[in-house]
């Protein structure tokens, strides 16, 4: 198999002492980083109510990303379909598509992207829209970006702006039944490894094995959303780690809070349920140095058959969360900024 496309999922952590603006200034950094290293896409994810992660409108970022990076793909990663009307998030990307056409994705998902109370904070009407829905809003969706409606009550309904282009549709998830969601309507499917570790290979298969194909996906397309942390060495690779760990320890056990220091998590003492939950939260990450990494990622990619890995890293210092990507480009020889220019040269006889 062929080198995997590397591609970013930011989650906008916010860590301990710090603030959500922060998290916010900091993924702006990072994305103007990965596009000058060379990775495809990055994408915004979306949460409510989190004191961990700041990122709860995905449409807004793609905005202000697309216009401070160059060439790589933004989009939302993704919008939590079961909170909204597909009509205006069919306009919401739309739009962004014409402000930078060639450039936006539009990742779908139908996780709730936040508590009970929040979810029904989001909820417009008496009750929220069952997942049983969830297809159909997907379809409704896609025949809007697609100026296509055809059900009694959208036809003649036109997503502005108007125009012949459209963002690039994927459907988010981590289970059996969002990958058949997926392969039904031709859709190219993200898997998040960082969630379910386990059943990652029989579920490609059944998406590529149902797959429908589509005008704009006629072979399925698949890549996989895994956890990374890269460092120097696999000592410190696994010390950062530790702040994933006391995290999620934390939200599972209904004390949620923003990213700890690890050297915070390293000195607590776990019950043993919490140490349960912490070995299976290692093995949800691949940590280590360069060629480790890139020798697991690239087996990860091959045995799921997935041409793209969207890499997802939460450390509680940002300057290594950078490094993570830095060194993660350079074991995958992606070609950054600095090789094109290179090759080309600068397009004139000064810089000055």
């Amino acid at each position: 198999m062929s080198k995997p496309r590397l591609s970013v999922l930011d989650q906008s952590p916010i860590r301990t002492g710090g603030s959500p603006a922060q998290a916010i200034g900091e993924m702006l950094e990072l994305a103007q980083l990965c596009d000058r290293l060379g990775y495809h896409r990055y994408w915004l994810a979306e949460h409510h109510g989190s004191p961990a992660l700041a990122g709860s409108s995905p449409e807004i970022l793609t905005a202000r990303v697309a216009g401070l990076t160059e060439r790589i793909r933004v989009g939302a990663g993704g919008v939590m379909l079961t909170h909204y009307a597909p009509l205006k998030v069919a306009e919401n990307f739309r739009m962004l598509e014409a402000l930078f056409p060639g450039r936006i994705d539009l990742a779908l998902g139908r996780a709730p992207g936040g508590d009970q109370r929040t979810n029904k904070a989001l909820t417009v009407g008496p009750v929220a829209l069952g997942i049983e829905h969830y297809s159909q809003q997907i379809q409704r969706l896609l025949e809007f970006l697609d100026q296509h409606a055809t059900g009694e009550r959208d036809r003649g309904i036109h997503a502005q702006p108007v125009g012949p282009d459209q963002p690039e549709v994927w459907l988010l998830g981590s289970s059996i039944q969002s990958a058949l969601y997926a392969a039904e309507l031709g859709l190219p499917y993200s898997f998040a490894h960082f969630i379910n570790h386990h059943d990652g290979r029989e579920i490609m298969e059944a998406y590529r094995r149902q797959y429908c194909p589509s005008e704009t996906a006629p072979r399925p397309q698949a890549s996989i959303g895994v956890f990374v942390i890269c460092a120097e060495t696999q000592g410190e690779a696994d010390f950062l780690a530790l702040s994933r760990e006391g995290l999620l320890t934390d939200q599972r056990t209904g004390f949620p809070g923003p990213v700890p220091e690890p050297a915070a998590v390293r000195d607590r003492r776990f019950t043993p349920p919490q140490q349960r939950m912490i070995d299976h939260f290692r093995q949800q990450v691949i940590a280590g140095p360069p060629l480790a990494v890139h020798q697991r990622l690239q087996e990860l990619a091959e045995t799921h058959g997935a041409g793209e890995l969207v890499v997802v890293t939460i450390t509680y210092d940002f300057e290594a969360r950078k490094r993570s990507y830095e060194l993660l480009a350079d074991a995958f020889e992606l070609t950054s900024v600095r090789d094109i220019t290179a090759v080309h040269g600068h397009g004139g006889a000064s810089d000055e």
